[in-house]
C-alpha cells in the first residue's frame, strides 16, 4: 500500500475533526507569518538601530518583540493543542475500529492469527501510528507553513540569493526520500518481530505451569531472547540510518550557507545590497533549514507509522467468514425441530470434516454426539450458531435456513457450555452476568444455586464480588465449569450446545457439574458432544460419527446391541 493510499484511507477518520483541522491550520499560518516576520524584524535592527543609530526604532522594538512572541505564544498553543486533539481522536477511533473489526470475524480468523500477533498490532502498531499522527504530522504540517512563510521572505529580500539558495533544496531532501524507504523496511520488520515477540509472551506467562514442569524455561529463555535479539538489530539499523541521516543534513547545510555568505557578503560589498537586507536573509535562511532539517529527524516516525497504518489497513480489509445477508431476518423464538440437510463442510478446501449430515432434533431432546477424535463432533456443533457456515446443504430451525436470519437473533437463542472453560479476570457476579445485560442480583444468585455454585462463591473472600483472576485462574476446574453453567442457566435460551462440558474434571467434580448441568438441560433443547458415554447414557438419543459421516443412531441400550462403532468406544472407555 502506498502513502498516498494510507492517507486517502486515514482522510474519512481525519474528517469528522475537520473544524478542528481547520482551526489548527489557521493557527499554524499565524504562527508560521510571525516567525517570517521575526526574520524581516532582523533588517531594521542591523540597518536602522545599528548602522543609522535610531533611538525612536530602538526603543520600539522591544515592545514590538513582546507583542509579536505574546501573540505567537498563544497561537502556537492553539494549534498545536487543537491539532493533537484530532491526532488523539483519531487513534482512539481506529483503536475502537479495529476490537469492533476483529471480534465481526469469524472463528477461522482466530486460528489462522495468534492472540500476540493481534494484540500487537491493537496495541503497538497503533501506538505507532499514534506517534506518527499526533507528533510527526503537528511538525510536518508546522513546518510546511513556516517553510511557505520564510520563502517569501527570502525572495522579497534578495531574490537572487534566493534562487541561489533553492538550488540545494533538491540535494536536501534527497537524503530525506533515500532514508524513508528504508526506514518504511525496517518499521514493518520491527512491527512483525514484535507481534511474534507478543505471541511468545503470551503463551509461555499462559503456559507457565508446563513451562516449569517440562524444565523448558532455558529453552523458552533461548527462544524469547532470539526475537529479542532480532528486535534489537532492527532498532540498531535504524539508529544507524538516524545517526547518518542528521549529520548529512548538516553538510549540505553548511555547503549551502557558505556559498551564500560567500555570494551575498559579495553582493554587500558592492553596494547591490544592505547588511541589514543581507542579516534578514540569513537569518531567514537559517530558520528555513531548520523545519528542513526537522523532517529528516522525525523521517522515521513517519515511515514506522505509514508502516503501522498499512498493518492496520490491511487487517480492517479482511472480511468476515460469515456473512450477514442483507435484509436478514429476525429468527423467532424456536418452537419444534433443528434439521441438517444433505450438509457438507470441509476447511480450506480439504476432505470434507462432515460429509452427508441428514439428522433431526426435536424440542426438548437431548441429543448426544459420539465419536473418535477428529470425526467432527464439536464441527458439527459449531454449524448450529454459525461460527461457520455449511458448504453444502441446509441447516433449518424451524424450518428457517440459518443463513437467512441475523446473527444475533440466532446466537441469542443458543447457550454454550465448553470443555475449554472461558471467564474473564472479573468478578464472579458479572462472569455470570455476561450476556445478560439488565439482570437483577437476585436472578445471578439464583442462577448460581441451580448450577450448584452458590457454596463455594459464598465461601470466596467477596463472595460475588471476588475477582478471579485471568480465565478463572483462581478457581478449580469444577467451580470454573458451574461458572459457566450458571452463565448459560441465566441467559435462559431454548437451545443449548455441551461441548465435552466434564471431560477433563476428576470424578467428585464431574459428579457436581453433572447434577448442575441436569438443572441447565431442563426444558431445554440440548446436543450433548461427548467423550466419556457414561455422561450420556439418559440421553433420547445418541448418533455415532466416524469420518464426519453419522455411522450409527439409537438410545444407549439399543447401539451397545448392533455390536458396532458405538460398542467399541464403550468397550475402549470400560476394558480393564
Amino acid at each position: 500500500m502506498t502513502n498516498k493510499e494510507i492517507i486517502s484511507r486515514l482522510y474519512p477518520v481525519i474528517k469528522p475533526y475537520r473544524g478542528k483541522l481547520v482551526l489548527a491550520v489557521i493557527g499554524m499560518i499565524i504562527v508560521a507569518g510571525l516567525q517570517a516576520a521575526q526574520a524581516w524584524i532582523v533588517k531594521y535592527v542591523v540597518d536602522d538601530i545599528f548602522v543609522n543609530k535610531d533611538e525612536t526604532l530602538l526603543k520600539l522594538l522591544p515592545i514590538a518583540l513582546i507583542v509579536l512572541f505574546s501573540v505567537k505564544g498563544i497561537f502556537y498553543f492553539i494549534y498545536s493543542y487543537a491539532l493533537e486533539g484530532v491526532g488523539q481522536s483519531v487513534i482512539r477511533d481506529l483503536r475502537d475500529r479495529i476490537y469492533v473489526h476483529i471480534h465481526s470475524l469469524s472463528l477461522n480468523f482466530f486460528h489462522k492469527n495468534s492472540t500476540g500477533s493481534l494484540t500487537s498490532r491493537i496495541i503497538n502498531d497503533v501506538a505507532l501510528l499514534q506517534g506518527a499522527v499526533s507528533n510527526a504530522l503537528i511538525r510536518i504540517l508546522k513546518d510546511a507553513v513556516s517553510v511557505v512563510g520564510l520563502l517569501v521572505v527570502v525572495f522579497y529580500m534578495d531574490w537572487r540569493l534566493a534562487t541561489l539558495s533553492i538550488v540545494f533544496l533538491p540535494l536536501a531532501f534527497t537524503p530525506i526520500v533515500y532514508f524513508g524507504r528504508r526506514f518504511r523496511k525496517i518499521g514493518t520488520d520491527y512491527q512483525e518481530t514484535l507481534g511474534e515477540t507478543s505471541g511468545i509472551l503470551h503463551e509461555t506467562i499462559a503456559g507457565a505451569r508446563i513451562v516449569k514442569a517440562f524444565c523448558m524455561e532455558h529453552y523458552e529463555r533461548i527462544r524469547f531472547g532470539k526475537k529479542i535479539d532480532t528486535i534489537y538489530d532492527i532498532l540498531m539499523k535504524d539508529n544507524w540510518y538516524r545517526s547518518v541521516s542528521h549529520p548529512l543534513m548538516e553538510v549540505i547545510g553548511g555547503l549551502a550557507m557558505a556559498l551564500i555568505i560567500w555570494f551575498g557578503g559579495y553582493q554587500v560589498l558592492k553596494g547591490n545590497s544592505t547588511p541589514g537586507s543581507f542579516m534578514a536573509f540569513l537569518t531567514a535562511l537559517i530558520m528555513l533549514y531548520e523545519p528542513i532539517k526537522g523532517v529528516s529527524k522525525i523521517n522515521s516516525t513517519i515511515q514506522t507509522g505509514m508502516a503501522a497504518a498499512n498493518r492496520i489497513f490491511t487487517l480492517l480489509d479482511i472480511r468476515s467468514d460469515i456473512i450477514e445477508k442483507e435484509g436478514a431476518d429476525e429468527l423467532p423464538p424456536f418452537k419444534d425441530t433443528i434439521e441438517f440437510k444433505d450438509i457438507d463442510f470441509f476447511y480450506n478446501d480439504e476432505e470434507p470434516v462432515l460429509h452427508n449430515i441428514n439428522l433431526q432434533v426435536k424440542k426438548g431432546e437431548v441429543l448426544a454426539v459420539v465419536g473418535p477424535s477428529g470425526s467432527g463432533k464439536t464441527t458439527l456443533s459449531n454449524l448450529i450458531p454459525r461460527f461457520y457456515d455449511v458448504h453444502h446443504g441446509e441447516l433449518l430451525i424451524d424450518g428457517k435456513d440459518t443463513m437467512d436470519v441475523t446473527l444475533k437473533s440466532l446466537r441469542k437463542q443458543i447457550a454454550i457450555v465448553t470443555q475449554q472453560t472461558i471467564l474473564f479476570n472479573d468478578t464472579v457476579y458479572n462472569n455470570i452476568a455476561y450476556g445478560r445485560e439488565g439482570c437483577s442480583r437476585e436472578e445471578v444468585e439464583e442462577a448460581a444455586r441451580v448450577a450448584y455454585a452458590i457454596d463455594f462463591i459464598q465461601e470466596l473472600p467477596q463472595g460475588f464480588d471476588t475477582i478471579i483472576g485471568e480465565s478463572g485462574a483462581r478457581l478449580s476446574g469444577g467451580e470454573r465449569q458451574r461458572l459457566s453453567i450458571a452463565r448459560a442457566l441465566l441467559k435462559d435460551t431454548p437451545i443449548l450446545v455441551l461441548d465435552e462440558a466434564t471431560s477433563s474434571l476428576d470424578t467428585e467434580s464431574e459428579r457436581q457439574v453433572q447434577r448442575a448441568l441436569e438443572n441447565l438441560m431442563q426444558h431445554r433443547t440440548t446436543i450433548v458432544i461427548a467423550h466419556r458415554l457414561s455422561t450420556i447414557k439418559n440421553a433420547d438419543r445418541i448418533i455415532v460419527l466416524k469420518d464426519g459421516k453419522i455411522v450409527e443412531e439409537g438410545t444407549h441400550d439399543e447401539l451397545l446391541a448392533q455390536h458396532g462403532e458405538y460398542e467399541l468406544l464403550h468397550k475402549m472407555q470400560y476394558i480393564d
